[in-house]
């Protein structure tokens, strides 16, 4: 028998709660950004040689962390519930950003990193969170929104952070922290548990609570395995941004970094009309596959423009171009909660957040070794700075052949009678708001 409806203000209200988290939790995050290497600079003694090194391996620790806890808080939450998993990571950020900003030695900022990683996994249950309160087909939409989420995160928190930064270079953690614990704060009062009892797990099983065994999960369901490597060769692809923007446009065409400053809040921009904006208009015209196939050719082109593009010009042109390639992450993202059971919605995101993880464990020193290969005097093809782009065009055109072959046989998602009536929201602990919401992007991972 089909259980009632959810109150329309109460799903509205959950969702926004999960925008402002993923919104909060980017700013935190973005704003330390301006401010970290400085910080390390003073707490080693001045050394921007040494400095840059552990900037480096800091990143590494942070993106371990993320690989390995994602599917345990993934886990966690299909056991215990998303509100409790998610309450307790925001407030470990809070507490974590506290300890950073008072933090007298290196030690601990690296303590410090590592349990942000830790709690910054809870990305993944937000995204279970969305399986769990949205009917099927209208959960590529909302997973768009939390794409807008991190655009509109990566294009103020950096701005803010230098801001802050400029007054007192320990003022971002203070502003982090208190981001994160006023969300703690606004989700224990007004945040309901997404996932009943009775839809839970029914043990917390630390075989599949790890990175290898949640691969075992993706390897149960063929379909979403295929669609998983296509997840995986977008973040993948999408570390040649992350690791040679700056050097590149400063090669190529002597910006600096006002102008890098510039270009990169247009990414942030595209990025969130694209997935807050056009994912939603364009899902029911074209379809959750032609979607995919369509973002993954846009984003082609789009990094074979930023590779080639003989002047500044052009390649500002192909910012909104590779940007529409955000069309296909949230309708990949979506197809896959389809073919997954509930109770291991929160395995399964756990596991994308571990293959996110692992693609900024491997790919930026993978992008940044290639751009000083073909900029060196051993470059094999001479002429081709932009090798790193064109490899990341060559990766997403292998996952456009993989979604065309993974999703030939996926039916669509359709409105069914049982899709209004499985997102079960029980009563909020207090009042809960009735905003709707409106609005990883190729944009997230720019910086």
């Amino acid at each position: 028998m089909n259980q009632p409806a959810v109150p329309t203000s109460r799903h509205r209200a959950a969702l926004a709660f999960i925008f402002v988290t993923v919104t909060l939790d980017m700013l935190a995050f973005g704003i330390i950004i301006p401010v970290m290497p400085h910080l390390i600079v003073e707490l080693i003694g001045g050394s921007i040689a040494k400095a840059a090194v552990w900037v480096g391996t800091i990143s590494t620790l942070f993106m371990l962390m993320q690989f390995v806890f994602s599917p345990v808080q993934g886990a966690l939450s299909d056991r215990y519930g998303r509100r409790t998993v998610i309450l307790i990571s925001s407030f470990g950020l809070g507490v974590d950003f506290v300890a950073m900003a008072l933090a007298p030695a290196l030690w601990l900022l690296f303590l410090g990193r590592a349990v942000s990683g830790i709690c910054a996994a809870s990305f993944s249950t937000a995204n279970a969170y969305i399986a769990d309160v949205v009917p099927k087909e209208k959960r590529a939409a909302a997973f768009g929104m939390l794409g807008a989420a991190f655009s509109v995160g990566f294009v103020l928190g950096p701005a803010l952070g230098g801001l802050l930064g400029h007054w007192q270079l320990r003022l971002p953690f203070w502003v982090a922290a208190a981001l994160s614990l006023v969300n703690f704060g606004y989700g224990w009062f007004v945040l309901p548990e997404s996932l009943p009892k009775e839809r839970r797990a029914a043990r917390f099983d630390w075989r599949h609570a790890n990175p290898f065994g949640a691969v075992a999960l993706l390897r149960r369901y063929p379909q979403v395995l295929g669609l998983a490597v296509v997840f995986f060769l977008i973040n993948f692809a999408q570390f040649s941004l992350n690791s040679t923007y700056v050097l590149y446009t400063d090669f190529r065409f002597g910006w600096g970094p006002q102008a890098v400053g510039y270009t990169l809040g247009l990414v942030g921009l595209c990025g969130a009309v694209v997935q807050g904006g056009l994912v939603r208009r364009l899902m029911p015209k074209l379809g959750e596959r032609r979607m995919i196939v369509t973002g993954l050719v846009l984003c082609v082109a789009g990094y074979l423009a930023f590779g080639l593009a003989p002047t500044a010009a052009l390649f500002l042109l192909a910012i909104p171009l590779f940007c529409l390639g955000g069309l296909a992450g949230p309708p990949a993202q979506s197809m896959m909660t389809h073919l997954v059971d509930p109770h291991e919605q929160g395995r399964l995101q756990g596991a994308l957040s571990s293959l996110r993880g692992l693609a900024g464990i491997l790919g930026p020193a993978m992008f940044a070794n290639l751009f000083a290969l073909f900029i060196s005097d051993r470059a094999p093809v001479r002429h081709l700075p932009g090798a790193a782009f064109v490899l990341a065009a060559l990766l997403l055109l292998a996952a456009t052949l993989v979604a065309v072959r993974t999703t030939r046989h996926v039916a669509p998602a359709e409105a069914h009678a049982d899709d209004a009536a499985t997102p079960t929201v029980p009563p909020a602990v207090g009042d809960v708001l009735a905003s709707e919401m409106t609005s990883p992007n190729p944009a997230e991972q720019t910086r």
